[in-house]
Order: structure tokens, then sequence, then C-alpha cells
């Protein structure tokens, strides 16, 4: 390990440690790896990373419970939302390439999990839904550098509605669907990495 991330790792430490940080530790251990790599390296903005992190799962929770989005959770335009803004409001508070290094990180750190079996929001990650979760945290990056948005939570909730993010294509009774249209059994889909889920634009809702 170099001088930069020993001094990095302890001074890290220190926050995470000291006095009512105690649950932020707990935390970071659940992190992925590559996660945590991050974090080592960006020690200065984490714990605002974390903070941007806990507003953007409030936020989502209140645009559920709003219903002005569909979805509850992985796939649908809800899911959209949560990486578009969550990448909005950290390009805007640590910067954009620190947020695009973050958003990379996080989806290595799906990988992972797959590997190991464990799910992320009730399901297994796959490469389509980090395709997905990649090109949304796109949008939110461009966004978060824009100097003209006053209200980003309606902004983002606009681009999903209509149709600058993406989702995955599934029918009206949650079934995922291949881009002909044709229901992918869950015997065909489940525990493969790779797989014939469908993106399509955010607007696409069966």
């Amino acid at each position: 390990m170099n001088l930069k991330i020993l001094m990095n790792s302890c001074f890290l430490f220190m926050i995470l440690t000291s006095s009512g940080q105690k649950t932020n530790y707990q935390q970071f251990k659940t992190l992925s790896c590559s996660e945590k790599k991050w974090v080592v390296m960006h020690p200065f903005v984490a714990k605002k990373a974390h903070q941007i992190t806990i507003e953007v799962r409030k936020t989502v929770e209140e645009v559920k419970r709003d219903s002005v989005l569909v979805g509850t959770g992985n796939a649908l335009q809800v899911d959209a939302f949560r990486h578009t803004y969550w990448m909005a409001l950290l390009t805007q508070k640590i910067g954009w390439r620190r947020a695009k290094k973050l958003g990379k990180a996080h989806e290595k750190g799906n990988y992972k999990m797959y590997k190991k079996g464990q799910k992320e929001d009730g399901a297994l990650p796959d490469k389509i839904s980090g395709e997905m979760d990649l090109f949304n945290n796109g949008v939110g990056i461009e966004l978060g550098r824009r100097k003209d948005i006053e209200n980003m939570i309606d902004t983002v909730i606009e681009k999903v509605k209509s149709g600058k993010c993406k989702i995955i294509k599934m029918d009206k009774l949650g079934n995922y669907l291949a881009c002909d249209g044709t229901i992918i059994t869950n015997e065909v889909m489940e525990g493969k990495w790779e797989n014939n889920k469908c993106l399509v634009n955010s607007n696409e809702i069966d």
C-alpha cells in the first residue's frame, strides 16, 4: 500500500470510528470491495456522499408514495429515478468525476454480489441491469453539471417520464420481456449474468 492510500485509510478510520460514527463504520463494512476502495481514495468527500445517498433514499420513498412514477424497486421508472437523481446530487456536491467513479464502483460491486449469489433490492444483479444503471447515471451526471436547474427532483421525474432514461421491458404482471415482447421465463433467466432482458426508453411502459 502506498503512502497516500495508507494516510487516507488512517484518516478515514479515524472519521468512521469517532464518537457518534459507529453506524457509519458498520455501513462501511457492508460495502463492496470496489466501493470501499472508492471511499479510501476519497476520504474527504466520502461522508458527504454517504449523506447524499441517505437523502436520495428518502426522496425515492416519497416518489413511491406519490405514485408519480411506475415501479417500486428494480427495473422500472422508480429505479431510473433513483440512479439519475443520485448521480445528479453527487455531481453537484462532490463533482462529476468522483460521482462517475462511485457509480462504476457500485456496479462492479453488483457483479461481485452476483458471483456470490447475493441480491440487491430483492433481485440478483445481472449485466443488463448494470447497463441500465450506468446509462441513467450518465443522465444524472449531465443534469448535475447544469447550473440552470432549480428543482432537481421535478427535473429528473420529467426526464424519466419523457423517456430520456432507460428501464427494463416488463409487462403489467411484472414479467420480464425480450425485445420481441415474449415473456422470459424464470427458468431461462434465473441465475444468469447475461440474459435476453431488453432495455427500452423510460416512457415505454406496457
